[in-house]
């Protein structure tokens, strides 16, 4: 890791003005601060198997959605969840408890577009898109 740190430092010296290398270097601190970020959340998650790590919600849809989500946990507490999605946009849920839930695509105009039950027992991508 030192070494491709040291490389890429003596190869910017070349090719970057100074500020650039700055950015570059703010960059990959950023970008490894990142993946570290999502990797504990992913091991922290696995060892749990009550517990969904991500349902995401793309929309395909020409306007913005509001997708809600209501269930109840093992304890039998109620779990209510809402994301608003942009048009041609993805949002997502971390750490969901598996179970069966009801779910609502609700439109800007309140119109109820879908509505149903699902079973939410490992990472999902749910897109929404015109039937």
């Amino acid at each position: 890791m030192k070494k491709s740190i040291i490389f890429i430092l003596f190869f910017s010296h070349f090719a970057f003005s100074q500020s650039d290398l700055q950015t570059a270097i703010k960059g990959g601190e950023l970008l490894l601060s990142g993946l570290s970020i999502f990797k504990v959340s992913k091991s922290g998650a696995k060892t749990d198997s009550k517990i969904i790590e991500s349902v995401c919600v793309k929309n395909k849809l020409v306007d913005k959605i509001t997708f809600r989500l209501v269930g109840k946990n093992e304890e039998g507490d109620e779990i209510k969840k809402e994301l608003v999605v942009q048009k041609d946009g993805k949002e997502c849920l971390f750490e969901l408890s598996k179970g069966i839930y009801t779910y609502e695509v609700v439109l800007p105009n309140k119109e109820i577009y879908k509505k149903g039950e699902y079973k939410f027992n490992e990472d999902v991508v749910i897109t929404i898109k015109d039937d």
